[in-house]
């Protein structure tokens, strides 16, 4: 494939595909920031962000929701004053696919101070 993880585009995904196995993930964990974990035994990726006050928070909330609604591919996310959990998974095929890595490199563009 061409390009950079965040200049490509998500696929949609209804399952029929095999999840990334635990050494395609690690691969491509490679090109996201440093912060993004492999999770649950191979099948997730996790980051948490830290911010500076509930504005910037919810700033970054709103941000992330539109990359992922234009990628129409939505991570699970814990938010509080000055924090995000972001969680990828492809829910049809029950673990990682590259739109998850996709989404996690867009994300990593979005400013947080």
């Amino acid at each position: 494939m061409n390009g950079t993880l965040a200049e490509r585009h998500c696929k949609p995904c209804d399952g029929g595909i095999s999840a990334l196995s635990r050494e395609q993930a690690l691969a491509a964990l490679q090109q996201l920031s440093g912060e993004w974990r492999l999770i649950e035994d191979g099948k997730a990726i996790r980051r948490e962000f830290a911010l500076r006050d509930f504005h910037r928070t919810m700033s970054f909330v709103n941000a992330l929701a539109h990359v992922a609604n234009i990628e129409d591919h939505h991570p699970d996310l814990e938010v509080g004053y000055n924090y995000c959990r972001v969680r990828f998974s492809t829910h049809a095929i029950g673990g990682l696919s590259e739109n998850d890595f996709i989404c996690a490199a867009k994300i990593d563009l979005i400013p947080t101070r």
